[in-house]
């Protein structure tokens, strides 16, 4: 395991402990977490950009179209 030190403003320290105590963890655990989700996130990203890269305007907007219409809402005509 690697150690980090970061800079921060004083006001965003007192966030992150703020968050981690009414977590009930440290702001270790804290900052651990959320950068693993920025990872996931990132990567998901990447995924996504690839997969589009690689598909077709026209079937992504059928998707699009498909998922509107089963969340209940109303597909755009074009």
């Amino acid at each position: 395991m690697s150690t980090v030190t970061i800079r921060l403003p004083d006001d965003t320290h007192g966030r992150l402990k703020e968050i981690a105590k009414s977590r009930r963890m440290s702001v270790n655990k804290l900052v651990e977490e959320l950068s693993t989700i920025a990872i996931a996130q990132h990567d998901a990203e990447t995924r996504f950009r690839a997969l589009a890269a690689r598909g077709s305007v026209e079937e992504g907007l059928r998707v699009l179209d498909k998922l509107d219409k089963s969340f209940g809402g109303e597909a755009n005509d074009k």
